[in-house]
């Protein structure tokens, strides 16, 4: 029996190797390697005597590592709850849809003469001399109509919304002016 100790004994480079080359990582190929010694020790006595050690050694630490890939697939890696914090917490975003549900019943209150052109050039990127000319009016008109809409937005956003509509303070339309100059894009940010 001392010379079956001595055999396995010469077999742990061999496994060590085969065992790194499965896991790639010498800490867990050790771990792997111990596993199957433990095991061949513990069946010592279900080895044959005349047949081949190294196969019945590395068979067993084979069996050992595919057992540990299904032991781990089923459990799934283990994560520390400091690494996966950040992804537990969640900033709420409830006051961003109330803000953009109050612009929506505020831009809905505005006149058409004031929402049209917001809409173009804010919401679709419209330059005001392309809103100009969809809505068939000069750059000026359409940059007085934007400013008078902001005023509006702005008040309506800030107090208001929820008042019957008697109580609440009128929305101006705007008048034509034929103010011109540069144009550029706006966004909905610039409104609130």
């Amino acid at each position: 029996m001392t010379d079956i100790y001595r055999d396995i004994e010469a077999q742990i480079p061999r496994l060590r190797r085969y065992a790194r080359g499965l896991v790639r990582d010498a800490t867990a190929a050790d771990d792997l390697v111990q596993d199957c010694l433990a095991r061949a020790l513990a069946r010592l006595h279900l080895w044959q005597e005349g047949t081949n050690l190294r196969a019945w050694l590395f068979t067993i630490l084979h069996n050992q590592y595919v057992n540990d890939v299904r032991r781990s697939v089923r459990a799934g890696t283990p994560v520390e709850l400091i690494e996966a914090e950040p992804q537990l917490r969640h900033a709420a975003d409830q006051e961003r849809c109330l803000e953009l549900r109050d612009l929506e019943r505020a831009l809905a209150r505005l006149p058409e003469a004031q929402r049209t052109p917001i809409v173009l050039v804010a919401l679709n990127g419209m330059t005001y001399a392309t809103a100009g000319a969809l809505l068939g009016i000069p750059i000026g008109t359409v940059r007085s109509r934007i400013s008078r809409g902001r005023s509006n937005l702005s008040h309506l956003m800030g107090t208001g919304l929820d008042q019957p509509a008697a109580a609440r303070p009128p929305v101006p339309c705007p008048v034509r002016s034929r103010n011109s100059g540069r144009h550029g894009r706006m966004s909905v940010k610039q409104f609130v």
